[in-house]
């Protein structure tokens, strides 16, 4: 079952990237060099340097595994968003990581990639891991090997019991639009009559400025705000608008990529 869940989650990616243009590939690609170069420079820093190494995994040791999860979610979201870019708004979270939370997301996850393929290693001494440790090469196209991680973290993440990479499934928790993306909507004035306000059911009045979402669906202020307080999802189309929140932030943007698959799957 693992292995089909990473399976599609994999396809899903692929499909989804196969739909963009091959300017749009150039740029992702660099942005993916970019990141993942960053990435590699400081774990080999981190392996190299013996106080470095031990800070770091004294910091993990620190955390919670909730905080654990955490991290890892926030590594999560920043590949996301670099893979979403091109078709999705720019959330108001940020995706940037303290130094040192970042170098605690490298190794847990470099410990996780060796417990799977070599765990023989992790029952060594901690002094012994930094030399053990090694970093794996990238053969080929940068591409395969980034969405081995996203689809790596998924799992990670999922398997903490958190709520990622399903779609639309009704047991997703429903979180608050970011303030930031509230405030950035656009007033429009009511140009037609007998539009509805789907919330209060009560007609939009010619002249009236209401607020429009990204979709272009049309509410009043005063009924639209308290729902964006409670739910980041258009009342019509389910849009979803950017979140504070984390975990809810990856639905989004997984959201974006299963939407951009299932449009290269139907029209394969």
């Amino acid at each position: 079952m693992e292995e089909a869940t990473t399976s599609s989650t994999s396809s899903t990616i692929m499909a989804a990237l196969s739909t963009l243009s091959p300017t749009t590939v150039s740029n992702l690609t660099h942005s993916i060099i970019s990141a993942t170069n960053h990435r590699t420079h400081r774990l080999a820093l981190l392996l190299s340097s013996p106080t470095l190494f031990s800070l770091t995994l004294h910091h993990l040791h620190t955390l919670s595994l909730h905080q654990k999860t955490l991290l890892i979610a926030r590594h999560l979201l920043s590949s996301l968003h670099t893979l979403t870019r091109h078709a999705a708004m720019p959330p108001p979270l940020s995706t940037s990581m303290r130094q040192r939370d970042l170098d605690a997301v490298l190794l847990l996850l470099l410990f996780c990639e060796t417990h799977n393929h070599n765990p023989e290693l992790l029952e060594d001494s901690f002094s012994e891991w930094r030399v053990n440790l090694s970093i794996g090469e990238c053969n080929g196209t940068i591409l395969i090997p980034y969405v081995e991680t996203v689809v790596r973290c998924m799992g990670l993440v999922g398997s903490m019991g958190c709520c990622v990479g399903r779609g639309n499934n009704k047991e997703e928790v429903e979180v608050a639009a970011a303030a930031a993306a509230v405030v950035a909507l656009p007033a429009v004035e009511v140009a037609v009559g007998g539009k509805e306000c789907v919330i209060c059911k009560e007609e939009m009045r010619v002249g009236r400025d209401v607020c429009e979402l990204p979709c272009q669906h049309l509410f009043h202020w005063m009924c639209i705000l308290p729902w964006l307080g409670k739910r980041n999802t258009c009342p019509c189309c389910r849009l979803r608008l950017p979140s504070d929140d984390v975990f809810g932030e990856i639905q989004r943007l997984w959201g974006v990529l299963v939407k951009i698959g299932e449009k290269e799957y139907r029209s394969g």
